[in-house]
């Protein structure tokens, strides 16, 4: 957030889109309604009537504010859904990013992107390990903090070094490891395409910063591409659960054998049950309890 506001725009238009664009692209969405709504509000003219000393000031002002609020009722909605654009065209290049990576032979991949796409390849790497990702939208190759992780209530920081001939010394992670300390993060990352200095690897070493370099950030990224892609072949593949037997001898289905929760008619995508339907958890995928159909 910090470098995006530190870098210098052309208009507060441009700024706002830049905000709404690290949003996630529905929220882009929402926030184009709501402005729409609130603005249209605001854009109705004043009602005119016998006016008294006075009163013809604030008049004046509330006729401006609702030129204003009728001009922005479509502008500030276009901004939104420009932003929520952004946001959808980068999830989507992440995604494709990580796909291509995953595929590929070995970690030399990672050395024929720019710096920009490897940033973005490392903060969805993070995103499949579990971490909410805040992109803070650095100027260049090497802005300081890169990305901002959460995991629940605790933070981390990641720097990231697109170095293809260099290692990346000490100074960096202690710099990182500073930053930690003033922004009271629980713990912080320093990734790179190339290698470590013994001295980096020494002062990190018992500390809460974790050096990840270039080969094992490929095998981070393989093995939660394969992690995902095992999972979502695990619900598609859903083995027959006997289910209990309510009062009267009739299967129930009104709730989850595992966590309690309301159940949905759910059809298998593939394996040996492809086609055949079951009930299962509403809650998925954070509960995978499941029932056949009786």
């Amino acid at each position: 957030m910090e470098g995006i506001l530190a870098r210098k725009k052309t208009s507060p238009a441009e700024d706002l889109m830049d905000l709404v664009s690290l949003l996630p692209w529905w929220a882009g969405v929402v926030l184009a309604v709501i402005s729409y709504v609130l603005l249209h509000r605001l854009a109705v003219p004043p009602a005119v009537a016998s006016l008294q000393t006075g009163q013809v000031g604030d008049l004046i002002v509330r006729s401006m504010g609702a030129v204003l609020a009728g001009f922005g009722q479509y502008v500030v909605p276009l901004i939104c859904l420009s932003g929520a654009g952004v946001s959808a065209w980068r999830r989507h290049r992440r995604r494709t990013l990580i796909s291509n990576t995953a595929q590929a032979r070995g970690a030399d991949v990672l050395d024929g992107m720019s710096w920009r796409e490897f940033e973005m390849l490392v903060g969805e790497a993070f995103r499949l390990q579990g971490f909410s990702v805040f992109e803070t939208g650095g100027g260049g190759a090497d802005g300081g903090v890169d990305l901002v992780l959460s995991k629940g209530t605790e933070k981390f920081l990641v720097q990231c070094k697109q170095w293809k001939a260099y290692k990346v010394g000490v100074d960096v992670v202690r710099e990182l490891y500073g930053v930690m300390a003033a922004k009271g993060a629980t713990g912080g990352f320093v990734v790179t395409s190339g290698s470590f200095s013994e001295d980096a690897k020494a002062f990190a070493d018992g500390r809460n910063v974790k050096l990840v370099d270039g080969h094992r950030l490929f095998g981070l990224i393989k093995q939660a591409r394969q992690s995902l892609s095992s999972r979502i072949e695990t619900a598609d593949r859903v083995p027959p659960v006997e289910p209990p037997i309510a009062p009267g001898g009739a299967p129930s289905r009104a709730a989850c054998p595992a966590c309690g929760s309301a159940m949905v008619k759910r059809t298998a995508k593939k394996g040996a049950n492809a086609g055949g339907q079951f009930w299962g958890c509403s809650q998925y995928p954070s509960c995978r309890g499941v029932r056949p159909i009786a």
